[in-house]
């Protein structure tokens, strides 16, 4: 073990910032490769880095995934700190899995951006900051919080790419949610265009059988009109892979690599590093890094440079002192080994690599179930124009709302069902291709609405307060007030042990209430270049304009329903008070 105290990480970074401050190379696909402006090939060497959050002990978690995350970007002494031993390694690339829009960054990316290290950050947050594997949809709350860290990222010249997810489909029977990636791939790169971004989209993949990972991969890359269109691809694959344990041989790869030998779009490891045969010799980076897998590969991530614990073993190539030192194990000893032995070959040229082809998508069949039929763009102000109208409303009487959502929606849609109606409008089947004009607004979920409430600094507006949280409880709300419909208003009927409210200001009938939501959800199927959803009293609608579609009747509801203060305080007073108790806590 080697220890390097702060003071001399500090004196070696700032050394390493003031010989050679400039901006980084911008990169970019051609064709299957990707390249720097001098047009040299780029290979992603790297690692991954970011200590790990809580982990929730729970048998339904068997990935170990965490419960909480800390921002290692939000930590200018910390990326002080360690940005020697990563030079040390000489990695060029680190991948970030989760951020806190809400936090600075400045100091750490441009620590890195001064040492030509470029950043892969994954748009998601844990738990329900992520599209979900189980109960997959691409809705509003999610695109707002991939728009707030876009937001806040975009202007760091050392952002490589986002991943719009990770490991989301990890088997056969749940392959119908890659429509949601794909959508919010889609998406992500029509809002990175607006904004004049040249970051990547990209996926991360867990590895699996041939028969659903390869046309998952071609699914994400594919144009689903057959016109040779890019617009619902993602830029980079990434594949968590580790065949190779132990002192393996080039013939781990043998079946990866034939299976991604024509793929149109760059790849590469986006994780790495098998532990289940120790030591770890890393001796695979000889072969990923050499003909003929650089035919294929843009390299790849070794994991992980801090401890992390999985259902496999202890990964990590550092420990953190008590002083804050940092201490390197024979892991790391071995790695920057053999990273610093690699030279891959600058082949082929980028003038040689032609454009990116995107063919048209892989049939559905029972290994593989994703539909061509992408979900919508989420409209954030269509929703909330529609929460506006409906007649019984979500107001829970707990500050912590996303225990009681999912229960609260299975006894609506219980209760709507006995009642002769259906909660297909809040549902989108990704198999089948068809989407509930309501399956965009998603239910509530605290813990997204705090991060976007902390995001723009308006914690104490009560206009924007309930505006952000009616959105998130749309989907609940909706099917309350079918059910309150369906039972003739009956007082008792909006009730559901108290976390239901009649709204006063809704439409006086239901035809009336039916008029009016109908002009909310104008264009419910459409398609269009997101933008950040109205933070003032400005009407200004999400989604007005566009590619593929428009939703360009939300303007005037939308304004109406900023115009009425009294109506947004009645909605949203008791979600205020409601929600306080949990925002102080999780501040």
């Amino acid at each position: 073990m080697r220890t390097a105290t702060r003071a001399a990480a500090i004196l070696a970074a700032a050394a390493a910032l003031f010989t050679g401050v400039h901006a980084v190379q911008k990169v970019s696909r051609a064709g299957r490769y990707l390249y720097t402006e001098d047009g040299n090939r780029f290979f992603i060497k790297g690692v991954a880095y970011q200590e790990q959050g809580d982990i929730a002990v729970d048998p339904n978690n068997r990935f170990l995934e965490p419960s909480s995350f800390i921002d290692p970007l939000a930590d200018g002494d910390a990326c002080t700190r360690d940005l020697p031993f990563l030079q040390q390694l000489g990695v060029n690339t680190i991948r970030v899995y989760s951020v806190n829009s809400s936090l600075n960054h400045d100091s750490c990316m441009s620590t890195f951006s001064g040492a030509n290290i470029y950043t892969i950050i994954d748009l998601s947050l844990p738990v329900n900051g992520s599209i979900d594997r189980s109960s997959p949809s691409w809705a509003a709350n999610l695109l707002d919080l991939y728009i707030s860290t876009i937001d806040v990222f975009t202007k760091y010249d050392n952002v490589l790419a986002y991943n719009v997810g990770n490991e989301v489909v990890i088997a056969p029977n749940g392959t119908a949610a890659a429509a949601y990636v794909k959508a919010a791939a889609r998406d992500t790169k029509a809002y990175l265009a607006s904004k004049s971004s040249s970051a990547l989209v990209g996926y991360a993949a867990i590895d699996g059988d041939s028969t659903w990972i390869d046309p998952l991969a071609n699914y994400l890359s594919c144009d689903p009109s057959g016109g040779n269109s890019g617009n619902t691809a993602i830029d980079l694959f990434g594949l968590n892979n580790y065949e190779w344990c132990g002192d393996a041989s080039a013939s781990a790869y043998a079946n990866k690599n034939a299976q991604f030998a024509g793929y149109n779009v760059p790849a590469y490891f986006s994780e790495f590093g098998c532990i289940t045969s120790p030591p770890r010799l890393w001796t695979e980076t000889q072969a990923l890094f050499s003909e003929p897998m650089t035919d294929i590969w843009s390299g790849g991530l070794a994991f992980s440079y801090f401890p992390a614990t999985s259902s496999q073993g202890q990964f990590g190539m550092i420990t953190i002192g008590s002083d804050g030192s940092v201490q390197t194990s024979d892991d790391f000893d071995r790695l920057k080994t053999q990273y610093g032995q690699l030279s891959p070959p600058n082949s082929p040229s980028q003038s040689s690599a032609g454009s990116t082809n995107f063919p048209s998508c892989p049939q559905q069949n029972s290994s593989f179930l994703a539909s061509t039929t992408l979900p919508p763009t989420p409209n954030f102000a269509a929703c909330a124009c529609l929460e506006s109208t409906l007649s019984c409303q979500f107001t829970p009487q707990t500050p912590n709302v996303s225990t009681i959502v999912g229960p609260l929606l299975d006894q609506a849609c219980g209760l709507l069902g006995q009642s002769g109606g259906t909660c297909n409008d809040i549902s989108g089947n990704a198999t089948s291709g068809q989407y509930g004009p309501v399956s965009a607004c998603d239910p509530c979920k605290q813990e997204l609405l705090l991060s976007l409430l902390i995001h723009r600094n308006q914690l104490m507006n009560v206009l924007v307060f309930p505006f952000l949280f009616i959105l998130l409880a749309t989907k609940l709300s909706f099917v309350m007030s079918q059910f309150f419909e369906a039972n003739n208003r009956n007082p008792e009927t909006c009730n559901f042990a108290g976390n239901a409210t009649i709204n006063q200001q809704a439409p006086s009938s239901v035809s009336a209430a039916n008029s009016v939501a109908s002009s909310c959800l104008s264009n419910p199927s459409a398609t269009f270049t997101p933008s950040a959803p109205a933070s003032t009293g400005s009407g200004s609608s999400n989604g007005n304009g566009g590619s593929g579609g428009s939703n360009n009747n939300n303007s005037g509801a939308v304004s109406d329903l900023f115009g009425n203060r009294q109506a947004w305080v009645g909605l949203g007073v008791g979600a205020v008070f409601s929600l306080m108790g949990g925002l102080i806590t999780l501040v």
